[in-house]
């Protein structure tokens, strides 16, 4: 393979959705760096954080029990990737129902001994309050705020009001008011040239749609649609959408933007998107897809 070739992330599955001028910013942030059969790239007890992609070959993920037997627990091949959890700083929660924090015990407990700082947690007040007392209480799972030491936790909590902006890495991150069952909150992602906005679980609200609107950069929309039509009393009983009623909230919508649907029900997928075409043509509704990146 010519050095060209391998230099190249053209073929790694996460990244299909980039432009070719997105992919080669991207490459000139890489070290590329080839391994020798059987040869370690990295082991358990590693900090780095590092993001790795597969671009020849072959990669074996093993681990091994306390009697030292190797165990295999993946075999990647070339578009593959691996240590991208390890690489998260920040996850911002919507709320607090298991479908939406099932994975943070997990993630925390899968790379925590390769971080050398903690993962920040950020959630309105009344989230943070049920994950102390119902998730990390010890009962259900180790109290990560307080473990290795609480001067040097696994992770951190870290409270945010709805209307108050998080900047990270040159990106605004304000929290929005949605209506769900439990408090809750979406998000709007603001990169400076154009914004995303993420719904997370909400039934009808107009102080979203208000704070939507104040938004003049708005390029993307994901929002949820959980329910048919044919359910749509268990939509308003549970605060969800369905296609008749995010119908409706659209009007509400002053800008024009992409519209992205998720939080469809397994089983109900194509009914449902079906439902949204014939109500929504206008705002031509996608399905969110698994591994879709977007760059704005």
């Amino acid at each position: 393979m010519s050095e060209k070739a391998q230099e190249s992330l053209s073929k790694v599955d996460l990244l299909v959705d980039l432009s070719q001028a997105e992919l080669r910013k991207l490459e000139k942030s890489c070290s590329f760096k080839h391994y020798s059969a059987e040869e370690q790239i990295i082991d358990r007890q590693s900090e780095t954080k590092d993001v790795f992609f597969v671009i020849d070959g072959k990669v074996r993920v093993v681990n091994y029990s306390l009697s030292g037997r190797e165990i295999t627990l993946d075999d990647l091949s070339a578009g593959g990737y691996f240590g991208e959890l390890a690489a998260i700083d920040h996850v911002f929660l919507t709320h607090s129902h298991l479908d939406h924090i099932a994975a943070l015990p997990l993630m925390i407990d899968t790379v925590a001994d390769r971080r050398n700082k903690p993962l920040t947690v950020y959630a309105i007040q009344p989230v943070l309050d049920i994950l102390r007392q119902h998730i990390f209480n010890w009962s259900i799972w180790p109290d990560f705020s307080a473990v290795p030491s609480a001067a040097a936790p696994f992770m951190r909590y870290q409270a945010i009001e709805v209307g108050a902006t998080v900047t990270l890495g040159g990106r605004g991150i304000t929290a929005l008011p949605v209506d769900h069952t439990v408090p809750a909150v979406g998000y709007c992602l603001d990169s400076g040239a154009a914004s995303l906005v993420f719904s997370g679980d909400t039934g009808p609200c107009d102080a979203f749609w208000q704070a939507v609107n104040r938004i003049a950069n708005l390029r993307r929309l994901i929002i949820e649609c959980a329910f048919s039509n044919s359910e749509q009393g268990l939509a308003e009983v549970s605060r969800h959408l369905c296609p008749a009623l995010l119908a409706i909230e659209l009007g509400k919508l002053e800008r024009r933007c992409e519209l992205h649907i998720t939080h469809l029900k397994p089983g109900q997928i194509e009914q449902t998107m079906e439902e949204l075409e014939t109500s929504l043509g206008d705002f031509d509704p996608r399905m969110l897809q698994n591994n879709q990146v977007f760059e704005f």
